[in-house]
């Protein structure tokens, strides 16, 4: 088959040219109608070797070695014996303590000329020792300045002068669309060049509330977190930081940094501050369609306070759980995630002026952000629930079976009051997601104090209308909504 549609395309340019020659012989000019060379390209393609030959050489490759120790799992069978290949994975570990260095690679850039550069955090953080190497294979051991988690930033400094250097950009100028370029280590692949375009901006991610990622398609490996994410002026707008993966590698979906929160730090880091967020001490959530109804707002939007921690800022300002954040400082807020990025941005003493919408009515409070406290950077897990002593009871509408909070559950529980869900079958509280182990603070907005109380308060409300119910559990206070039948 392959033999024939070879011969038929030859017969066809045989025919064409017999015509073409049969035309010219008869005195009769052949022009084509259309030319490629006439018609103008709609879009311009990109040219990014500008890019790479002028900032290629300030980006640079980061090596890390770092030491840890695992027990040995210890054979009751001697060293020879064959039975050890067999056994040894199920025994525990009970052998003696063994080092082990662990290396990985990643990617930086380099911001001034006597040796600062800035990578990700996660590259660097628990090393021993770091070596930079340029792209002239030189190699520098490196002195780790600072670094920060939360935003996952990291300075570094190597004793060198007259280094090529990186533009910084304004990543608070990008559009979805425009073209960025990813320069890095992938799989240890030293400067490699990748493309790609923005996918959104301002992305956060469930890990990381205090950062407004910019989404990508540009492929992103591992060893090319730290790297610099380009525009099409040349200028860093981002740190390649991490990627949405279910094998490991690159699916389409990758996360940067943007360079002015990523830089805003680096000032921080070299001054050897310790970095700051805006903190208004409240725990958020999205508001969806039923919540909004239950809260007597018109459409979903906004960040429903949950959560409102004792003596914080928002606290001092009157926010209550219930309140539903629309606006910061004059800008729309449509969805909880919004919010984060906004506060951890400004400085300690800064009021803002925060829009929310109260039992229906809008106002403004106005609140003095405070720095995020440091203990706060990590949560220690809480006890799943407390047993509850005696009168226990049922909640006939809701499905479920309660009990009083004890003055020791309420310590450990870190809660004033409320009662301990301890059963739940199928019904009007499960579809809401209520789970034992849970403690309802409010039903209707309402303080819950006993279950008598509780008992009298289910008993009132009106049937088939969503009522939002304050729920404590391990992550922190939020809402439910509750439909309940006659």
């Amino acid at each position: 088959m392959g033999g024939c549609v070879q011969g038929n395309h030859r017969r066809l340019r045989r025919s064409i040219g017999a015509v073409l020659v049969a035309l010219a012989f008869s005195g009769m000019v052949v022009t084509p109608a259309l030319s490629f060379a006439d018609t103008a390209n709609l879009v311009t393609l990109p040219d990014f070797t500008p890019i790479v030959k002028r900032y290629g050489p300030a980006v640079v490759n980061i090596s890390t070695t770092e030491t840890k120790e695992a027990r040995q799992p210890q054979s009751p069978f001697p060293p020879d014996s064959p039975f050890n290949q067999f056994f040894a994975p199920f025994v525990g570990p009970t052998g003696p303590a063994q080092k082990y260095q662990v290396q990985s690679l990643g990617s930086g850039f380099i911001v001034s000329p006597d040796g600062y550069i800035v990578t990700a955090a996660h590259v660097v953080r628990g090393a021993q020792k770091i070596i930079v190497s340029l792209t002239n294979h030189q190699q520098y051991q490196a002195k780790l300045v600072g670094l920060s988690t939360r935003i996952d930033v990291a300075l570094l400094k190597i004793d060198a002068k007259n280094l090529p250097t990186v533009q910084i950009g304004d990543s608070g100028r990008l559009e979805v669309g425009q073209w960025v370029l990813a320069v890095g280590a992938p799989f240890g692949f030293e400067n490699s060049v990748t493309q790609g375009v923005i996918s959104a901006t301002s992305r956060p991610l469930p890990d990381d509330p205090y950062i407004p990622f910019i989404q990508t398609d540009v492929p992103i490996n591992p060893g090319n977190s730290g790297g610099p994410l380009f525009n099409m002026k040349g200028q860093v707008i981002g740190i390649n930081d991490q990627i949405y993966t279910n094998s490991g590698g690159y699916m389409g979906l990758s996360f940067s940094i943007p360079i002015n929160v990523a830089m805003d730090a680096v000032k921080q880091l070299k001054l050897h501050q310790k970095v700051h967020f805006g903190w208004l001490g409240v725990m958020v959530q999205d508001v969806s369609m039923d919540l909004a109804k239950s809260f007597h707002m018109k459409e979903p939007m906004g960040a429903l306070v949950s959560q409102v921690e004792p003596d914080g800022p928002a606290a001092k300002a009157g926010l209550k759980p219930g309140d539903v954040i629309v606006s910061f400082n004059g800008q729309p807020i449509y969805n909880s995630a919004q919010l984060p990025p906004l506060v951890g941005a400004l400085p300690a003493g800064y009021t803002a002026k925060v829009g929310i919408i109260r039992d229906g009515k809008a106002m403004t409070l106005p609140i003095t952000v405070e720095s995020l406290p440091g203990d706060m950077a990590e949560e220690a897990g809480a006890p799943h629930s407390a047993q509850a002593p005696e009168q226990k009871g049922s909640i006939a509408r809701m499905r479920i079976q309660v009990g009083p909070l004890s003055a020791a559950a309420r310590q450990q529980l870190d809660v004033s009051s409320g009662v301990l869900v301890l059963g739940v079958a199928n019904g009007p509280a499960a579809l809401a997601g209520i789970r034992p182990g849970d403690v309802i603070l409010q039903v209707a907005q309402q303080p819950v104090s006993s279950v008598a109380q509780l008992q009298k308060l289910v008993a009132s409300l009106p049937a088939g209308q969503p009522v939002p119910v304050l729920l404590h559990r391990r992550e922190g206070n939020f809402y439910v909504v509750l439909s309940l039948p006659k």
